[in-house]
């Protein structure tokens, strides 16, 4: 048996336009609300703030456009896969198309470590921010109870002495649930954490403007100099530092390749697909150069490196109290909008590589009533439940990034392949000055791969070899791909 054996774009077609059960109901508005419910998470509240106090000052608005720039090349290729075999299997799928089945297999145990470990670290995440909130009511949760049973220190787990993160598991579970009843379901509450945060973070920067507007002299005094001088340390302000900062701040824009994964429930995916992963990025890219610019502009770029550096920035300029709630409301319900599209995109890639025998065929059983994946979204949640309870966030974190910068990398590469061996195929978007911006999406997100530390890669080859382990036992006798 071929291990790169390829999926041809007509099969792919037929299966995308062919009935697999699942309900088409998402508009171009609902695909745009999900890329940016998975984009903007708690990171644009903390890392904004942080980097630009460590790494880049002022500039950290030119490193958040560095790092828009890199999202866009993958973005774009992304969106021309997208449009071009509009199946829920995103990266694998594009892959399987490309470069055959192994590397498709590779790509999607990579996607698994993707979405299956960034859930419960959001909710980790989502765990701390709301009790935050409740300790501004007088109430307190059991630290029993809201802290993981286990720590990672000097690379090993120990014991803590508490028994779970109960709110990181309810949050999840909760978020199951309402996938399990329907894909339009999970997207109107998905529109409503959007539609909050982005709103919550447009009053932000208008607080901002109007006080920058009553105190001309303070963004000139705050934005001078520009691009700090750097400290003799490569990464510590001047341009080595912007650069440092968009590779921090990169993450902030991870989760618009989710809407991908959405390929067979759009209405019309060959249209709406690049306009949901591009107008997302794009929508996302504004806010955050905009709310880098205000924060900067408020306060001196050294007092940012605090736990929340916007309600800081807030309390220092003497914002309404109100506003600080509301920006916690925000942050919890960007939180909760990263978690539900993360739960909703790797039960997807279960789906797909079921469909193609490389995972037993229960995982892409589809409820008869809802019309979802809902064994592979029991599945899902039920792990991320217990890892999100039992595992501390910096072991969780570690192990995401890495995943999905693979990913964008093979998508580049994707494109430049699928151009010069099937030139002909019809392509509803098409990526501009191929294959310039490919290798420039290739380069930028290998730059971020080669900084992360040397055990997120071997934590990332460890993943890999039981892939390898799965494929090799049960995958490739299994496969239904035609030689």
């Amino acid at each position: 048996m071929n291990l790169f054996r390829t999926k041809s774009i007509e099969t792919l077609r037929r299966e995308a336009a062919s009935d697999q059960g699942l309900r088409r109901s998402l508009t171009a508005t609902n695909l745009v609300s999900l890329g940016i419910g998975a984009i903007i998470g708690a990171g644009i509240f903390v890392l904004t703030g942080q980097a630009a106090a460590q790494y880049a000052g002022p500039a950290i608005a030119l490193s958040f456009v560095i790092s828009g720039l890199g999202c866009l090349f993958a973005g774009l290729c992304y969106a021309e896969f997208a449009a071009m075999i509009p199946i829920a299997g995103s990266a694998y799928t594009y892959a399987y198309a490309t470069m055959g089945e192994f590397l498709a297999w590779i790509i999607g145990w990579d996607l698994i470590l993707e979405y299956l470990f960034t859930a419960p670290t959001v909710a980790v995440g989502w765990s701390g921010h709301f009790q935050g909130f409740l300790k501004e009511f007088g109430v307190t949760v059991p630290a029993a109870l809201s802290t993981a049973p286990l720590a990672y220190t000097n690379g090993g787990l120990v014991a803590t002495g508490a028994i779970m993160n109960l709110p990181a598991v309810v949050i999840i579970l909760l978020l199951t649930v309402l996938l399990v009843i329907g894909i339009k379901e999970s997207a109107a509450f998905n529109n409503v954490m959007v539609i909050t945060k982005v709103g919550v973070l447009l009053a932000v920067i208008a607080f901002g403007v109007w006080y920058l507007l009553r105190h001309p002299g303070l963004a000139t005094r705050n934005w001078t100099p520009f691009i700090p001088p750097n400290t003799g340390t490569f990464g510590e302000f001047g341009w080595s530092g912007v650069f440092k900062g968009a590779a921090v701040i990169f993450f902030a824009y991870i989760g618009f390749d989710a809407v991908s994964t959405s390929a067979q429930e759009a209405k019309n995916p060959q249209r709406d697909l690049p306009r949901g992963i591009l107008g997302s990025l794009a929508i996302c890219t504004v806010i955050f150069i905009s709310l880098a610019l205000v924060l900067t502009g408020l306060m001196p770029y050294t007092s940012l490196k605090v736990d929340a550096p916007v309600v800081f920035a807030l309390q220092e300029a003497g914002a309404p109290v109100a506003l600080r709630f509301v920006v916690e409301i925000a942050a919890l319900a960007g939180l909760s909008s990263v978690i539900l599209v993360m739960l909703m995109g790797q039960p997807r890639i279960f789906f797909s590589m079921a469909r193609d025998g490389l995972l037993p065929a229960v995982f892409a059983k589809v409820h008869p009533r809802f019309k979802t994946p809902y064994v592979t979204t029991l599945v899902t949640g039920g792990i991320a439940a217990v890892l999100g309870g039992l595992l501390p966030l910096s072991l969780l974190g570690e192990l995401v990034s890495i995943g999905t910068l693979f990913a964008f990398v093979v998508v580049c590469v994707a494109v430049i392949i699928l151009r010069r061996t099937r030139p002909e195929a019809p392509r509803p978007f098409r990526v501009p000055w191929v294959p310039l911006v490919p290798i420039l999406g290739v380069v930028v997100c290998l730059l971020q791969m080669l900084a992360l530390p040397g055990d997120t890669w071997l934590r990332l080859v460890l993943w890999m070899a039981l892939g390898l382990v799965i494929y090799f036992g049960y995958s490739r006798r299994h496969s239904r791909c035609e030689e």
